[in-house]
């Protein structure tokens, strides 16, 4: 005798419907996300990879943002230490002048004028304290006010910073020293202006004792100038370094972005033709549900 049975059939389907669902589902999840998973565990055993890139990744971006942050330092360092540069050398153009046609109009103004740049120069800051200053941030490294204050001065009364430098890791096992301090960038300049200070007020015919006074501070700036440039070219050697290994860091973090996004992110070509099969596969599988729910076994013995 042939048995004729429909529940279990139907519950067959049933569950197979279910399956469709979850899957349908699971892509639709993908496509709103984005991600091929909603977790790492889910990723099985790329898992493993994905979370040491992520870690790497992490590290490579923390010293690409160092790197930025020590190059804007380094601009700093540098747009000041030009400025001292450049007003020491139109300073000593402007006293070799006064000195070879014995005229001083105006001079006096611009030693003025180049020793408030001088100063400010090496009280700068960059917002957390002064660029000259080592560990002593809690007060400018460069005390005179005026001209007249740098009479009598020396680089001990003159200098409040120390000799300490900060230090910035860029890369595994690569640490830049960076910094100048007042003292070391200014004392040769500080013997130039106390020497026009302690000349006096130099009116439009200078008197013998500051014509000769014009010629030492001459040469203490020569002798000054090169330890300022050279100073500002270690300190461009650096920033190149800082540039150098900041976009090592980064293109290494691109890297492993991408290798993250390759094993997390979701194909959505992929995701667009599995929607489609399983659209049709649970769309015929409702169908041969009704139809089979349609089924009797009074048709049956018809």
């Amino acid at each position: 005798m042939i048995r004729v049975a429909t529940i279990p059939l139907q519950r067959t389907l049933s569950g197979a419907i279910q399956q469709a669902q979850q899957r349908l589902a699971a892509t639709q999840l993908q496509l709103t996300s984005g991600k091929k998973a909603n977790d790492l565990a889910a990723l099985g055993t790329e898992a493993g990879r994905t979370l040491s890139a992520r870690t790497l990744r992490s590290t490579q971006e923390a010293q690409s943002s160092s790197a930025r942050a020590l190059g804007t330092t380094l601009s700093l360092y540098d747009a000041n230490i030009t400025t001292i540069d450049e007003s020491s050398a139109t300073l000593r153009q402007k006293i070799m002048t006064a000195i070879g046609t014995g005229q001083t109009q105006g001079l006096q103004g611009s030693i003025a004028g180049a020793f408030d740049q001088f100063r400010a120069a090496l009280n700068a800051g960059d917002g957390s304290g002064p660029l000259f200053a080592g560990a002593q941030t809690d007060k400018i490294p460069f005390k005179p006010q005026t001209l007249a204050d740098t009479v009598g001065a020396t680089a001990a009364t003159a200098f409040t910073n120390d000799g300490v430098r900060a230090t910035a890791r860029l890369s595994d096992g690569v640490d830049v020293t960076y910094g100048v301090g007042a003292s070391e960038l200014g004392t040769g300049m500080l013997a130039a202006f106390r020497t026009l200070a302690e000349a006096g007020t130099i009116g439009e015919t200078p008197t013998a004792a500051q014509l000769d006074a014009l010629k030492t501070a001459m040469g203490q700036i020569d002798a000054a100038l090169p330890t300022v440039r050279a100073l500002n070219a270690e300190n461009g050697r650096k920033q190149a370094e800082t540039e150098s290994l900041g976009t090592r860091a980064d293109e290494r973090a691109n890297l492993l972005s991408e290798l993250i996004s390759t094993n997390e992110d979701a194909d959505y070509g992929q995701i667009a033709s599995d929607l489609s099969q399983q659209q049709t596969v649970l769309r015929a599988s409702y169908s041969v549900f009704t139809q089979l729910s349609s089924l009797s076994l009074t048709q049956y013995l018809k």
